[in-house]
């Protein structure tokens, strides 16, 4: 045995977590291979953020196990692995071995021994081949939104090395990655664990590196922006002039319910000082519709919160009652017919400002990421698009080259995408 084939599910910390394990075993002889037919060892690193994750992690278990013979693994890891491991033992008896969160040297371990190494002069696999790669700069949180189980799952916060992430970005750039972003659960209290030294700081020294790259940032905790973040990403050349700052809700008492800090009025602020001091920044947030005890009321002011501040980017969940969390107790849980239709509506009023917005952009020139080639068009992104989340630039001209820089002239605007042409 001498192959592994992994599949990373979640959120890109995960897709952090899978990276680094590949990297691990690789040192080991073990190789990647994006063929689980071809594979001796099968892994899954799971989701267990909301209802939905859980189910896809669940359904991609039960495909691969499809796959196990008997000189096959079927290894499982990952949040849905540390919140509910013996019921998926119990459940998915294929299920060979099963480890939670920060567990890669006990699964190298076990890999190592069910595994004869492979002597191999191949390039090995690679998990992702984007010109961009996600960062990760702390683990864990130790904030109380009542819906989220993630302390639970990964612990309290706590800051990775500046060192350590310094090292990392220096070998990603080497490597020919244009665009570090920069994740946590919260990326706003990196350094409140360590000794004068801070988020701002951080992004000033990964900015002085060498090399032609962006940097963006995810997941800012609105109550913790400061001015001198502001300014920070305001100055540096190599930010991205994009804050992405999850408010969830606008209603005091949804907040409250929540366990979230900051309210209507502190939000409208923080955003007019961010807009005067970044005229061009782009401002992504994420949204709670159906949180127990939302009434019509908190609703409808809350999209109209929406459509007075004219966010960049709006992305919507609809509430998802998770076990083990506090507001899993409350009372008055919204059905879901209700919470699909406040989905619907919220994400048609952000469409036609999508729209409103990116018809703003046509005529004009930015610099702009190749992501990939498809079908004779290039894909790619400009300063206010983050990947996978946002929406791309179409350009219909394969000359150019993936993970190069380019200059693009946007000339059609459509809900959330655009279309352009590259300029000299």
């Amino acid at each position: 045995m001498g192959k592994v084939s992994l599949l990373s599910l979640g959120c890109p910390k995960n897709l952090v977590d899978s990276e680094k394990l590949l990297n691990k075993l690789e040192k080991k002889g073990i190789f990647y291979s994006s063929n689980p037919d071809e594979s001796d060892i099968l892994i899954i690193n799971t989701c267990g953020f909301i209802e939905s994750a859980k189910k896809e992690s669940i359904e991609e278990i039960l495909k691969l196990s499809k796959l196990k013979g008997k000189n096959k693994k079927l290894l499982v890891f990952g949040c849905l692995a540390k919140r509910h491991g013996e019921d998926l033992k119990r459940e998915i008896p294929e299920i060979d071995a099963l480890w939670g969160v920060g567990d890669d040297d006990k699964i190298v371990d076990y890999c190592s021994k069910i595994s004869t190494k492979s002597i191999t002069t191949e390039t090995a696999e690679k998990l992702t081949e984007t010109p961009y790669a996600y960062l990760k700069i702390a683990e864990g949180c130790d904030k109380k939104c009542s819906y989220c189980v993630i302390p639970q799952i990964r612990g309290g916060f706590h800051s990775i090395p500046s060192e350590v992430i310094l090292e990392e970005a220096k070998g990603l750039i080497q490597s020919g990655k244009k665009e570090l972003i920069l994740i946590a659960q919260d990326i706003t209290e990196y350094g409140t664990d360590l000794k004068d030294y801070d988020l701002s700081r951080l992004i000033r020294d990964i900015a002085s590196l060498e090399g032609d790259f962006w940097i963006r940032l995810l997941y800012l905790y609105p109550t913790s922006i400061t001015d001198e973040l502001i300014e920070t990403i305001a100055t540096e050349d190599k930010v991205c002039n994009y804050i992405d700052m999850p408010l969830q809700h606008s209603e005091k008492q949804m907040l409250e319910l929540m366990g979230r800090g900051g309210s209507r009025s502190y939000f409208e602020k923080l955003i007019a000082k961010i807009r005067h001091i970044i005229p061009d920044v782009n401002i992504r947030t994420t949204l709670i519709v159906g949180f127990p005890q939302e009434t019509d009321t908190e609703f409808n002011a809350m999209v109209k919160f929406a459509q007075r501040i004219k966010f960049d980017r709006l992305g919507v969940f609809t509430y998802s009652k998770e076990d083990g969390s506090t507001a899993c107790k409350l009372k008055g849980q919204v059905s879901k017919k209700i919470k699909a239709e406040r989905f619907n509506k919220i994400m048609t009023v952000q469409s036609e400002i999508s729209l409103e917005k990116n018809k703003r952009l046509v005529g004009k020139s930015f610099k702009a990421l190749i992501d990939d080639i498809e079908d004779n068009i290039a894909v790619a992104r400009i300063y206010s698009q983050a990947p996978e989340i946002d929406g791309v630039v179409l350009i219909h001209d394969s000359s150019v080259e993936k993970g190069c820089f380019v200059n693009v002239k946007i000339e059609e605007a459509y809900d959330y995408d655009l279309k352009g042409s590259i300029v000299t």
